[in-house]
Parts: C-alpha cells; structure tokens; sequence
C-alpha cells in the first residue's frame, strides 16, 4: 500500500489517467491556485513532473516532510512521485510547466548533467534578469503548444531544455555535480528505479547488485560517487519515505505501516524508524498533527 488518503491527480484536480509520451504542458500559476485561495492541498502525479516559475509574490512547498519557503523570481522542481503542496503569497503570480516522466528520462538520457534537477525537490532562486529569462523562455513554449505548426515539437523541446539548462546553472554547485562517470550515473539511476519498484521486499543489496548485472563493489562506488550515499542507506531512505508518508497521510496503524513497507515485525521497524529518524512513529505522527504556531 502506498500513501493512502494523498490524492493522486493528472493535472492537479484531474482525475488520473494515462500520460502520453512527449506530453509537455503549460499553464498559469493563477488558472488553479486562485479558485483554490492560494493553496494546494498535498497530492502526487505518478508520471508527471513540475517546473514552476514564480515570477512574483512567493510562499512555502510542502513536499514529503520537507519545507521550503521561497521568494520570487525562483524556479521550483518537483520530481514526479513526491507528495508536494503549495500556500501561495496572495496575488503570487509564475507558470507551472509540467513534463512526462518518460519523456524527461528520454532528455536526460541525452545528456547526463540535466539529471541533478529532478534528484529531489527543490528550489532555485534567479537573479532578476533571469526570471524574466525564464518567463521569456515558457511564454515561447506555451505560444508553440497552442498551435500545431511545422517544427512544433523540435520548438517546444528547444524552450524546455533552455529552461532546464537555466535552472541547471542557477543551482548551487554542489547540487549539480556529478563526479562519477556516465556508466556509474545510470548504473545509480537503474538502481533507484529498481528500489522504487521493490523496497517493500527488504531484499539485501547483494540482489540489486545481482539484478543490475554488477558487482557488489562497483554498486556501492558508484552510489558513493553519484548519490553521496550507499546503496543500503539508498534502500532505507525509500522505506522511511514510505513510512513518513503513511504515518502523515493516512489513518493506518504502526503495526499496519510496518507491514505496508516491508517488516515483518512492527517492534523492529519502530526501533529501525526511531534510530533513523530521532523519534518513534507514534511520537513523529503525534508531532506533526498538534496545531503548529
């Protein structure tokens, strides 16, 4: 089981659907935030990811149990698959350009350093001049999406990887780099698309190694190298993911979540949840559901 009680959406209010390949789409910060006062309940989108402009005003992004308060003008990244919501400063005004999974892993495949930007949610401040870059960039893009004139496609892919390489070199260093080489960054990539499949199986990392057709050693340098992590702490962290988001979103037991992420006893897994995140799960829900000042 996987965050119940977060609504899944295509677009935001949307019921879910199929997305298709190559979807890119473009609209008003405005067109969904205003009839909902400013703010955006937490829901996720299966496949699809966010590139939100804010070209004025500013506010707070919820996404999982991190928040990040932000001013404009700044570009906000959401990988897909990450519960996210917004409160908006009122009158807050950007675009929210939204990408395929398939077709974002389809560029990135393209060229490697593009893939810091969807690693995890996060916010990029632009200097002036680049916001309006940026607004330049996506009205461009919005403009070819609402025609079907010859080039149309090469024109929207052309706007889009202008804006992604804008928001890549607007982060900081240490977020865009990538010291390991091209085999160990997809070898990483495999792997958390493999964790994301299978982390509630708790298989040791010896299978993923096994599965992914490498060595034990050459796994963990790579993750190492690329994520700053090892494999083992990668599958934790899914888990802990998983168990927050239980523990925020829905009305199941511990005993119950314990199950849902893979652990056969729920003692062990509120020992393993306490040592990994300071406090027991009983104590982390309880926290975050007293009215905050």
């Amino acid at each position: 089981m996987s965050t119940a009680s977060v609504p899944s959406f295509y677009l935001y209010g949307e019921p879910q659907r199929s997305v298709a390949e190559g979807f890119v789409h473009v609209e008003s910060l405005d067109d969904r935030s205003r009839p909902s006062e400013w703010t955006i309940r937490p829901h996720v989108h299966r496949d699809l990811n966010h590139i939100i402009l804010i070209a004025e005003g500013g506010g707070a992004m919820q996404a999982e149990a991190l928040m990040v308060r932000f001013d404009a003008p700044c570009l906000l990244l959401i990988p897909a698959g990450i519960v996210h919501g917004f409160s908006w400063h009122s009158e807050s005004r950007g675009h929210v350009t939204t990408i395929a999974d398939s077709y974002l892993r389809h560029l990135i495949g393209r060229d490697i350093d593009l893939a810091p930007l969807f690693a995890r949610p996060h916010a990029v401040t632009l200097p002036h001049e680049e916001g309006l870059t940026a607004e330049e960039i996506i009205g461009r893009m919005a403009r070819e999406l609402g025609w079907a004139g010859p080039g149309q496609r090469a024109a929207v892919e052309s706007a889009l990887l202008s804006l992604m390489v804008l928001a890549l070199r607007h982060t900081t260093l240490a977020d865009a780099a990538q010291p390991g080489t091209a085999r160990q960054t997809a070898l990483v990539a495999r792997l958390r698309e493999r964790i994301e499949q299978r982390f509630r199986q708790r298989e040791p990392v010896s299978v993923h190694a096994k599965a992914l057709g490498t060595s034990l050693t050459a796994l963990r340098q790579a993750c190492a190298r690329v994520a700053g992590s090892s494999p083992a702490q990668m599958l934790d962290d899914r888990s802990l993911l998983e168990a927050r988001r239980l523990l925020l979103y829905s009305q199941m037991s511990v005993a119950d979540i314990a199950y849902a992420v893979g652990f056969e006893d729920p003692a062990y897994f509120s020992r393993f949840f306490a040592r990994h995140v300071g406090q027991p799960p009983r104590t982390y829900r309880a926290a975050r559901e007293r009215p905050q000042p």
